[in-house]
């Protein structure tokens, strides 16, 4: 069950409640019966592993663009080497 804080519109007072997602939300204060609303936090987000900054080194042999076009990509591409004997 998920924790949601509220806070008190009038009185200022802060609490937590365990409710099911299908439970109506609180709408008045245990303390002075006002009305009360729900208090939203950020999220916490952790990035772990290389590729996420634009600082991290890209890894050789990795592609430049995705959106570089077909005949960009041909052009630039190293010939292929061709043996002679003599």
């Amino acid at each position: 069950m998920p924790t949601y804080q509220y806070k008190c519109d009038e009185c200022g007072v802060a609490f937590e409640r365990f409710q099911h997602f299908s439970e109506e939300p609180v709408r008045t204060c245990p303390e002075c019966d006002g009305p009360v609303h729900r208090v939203i936090h950020p999220v916490g987000v952790i990035f772990k592993g290389s590729g996420f900054y634009v600082t991290d080194n890209k890894k050789s042999g990795a592609l430049t663009s995705r959106a570089e076009p077909k005949e960009a990509k041909a052009e630039s591409a190293p010939e292929p080497k061709t043996s002679t004997k003599e």
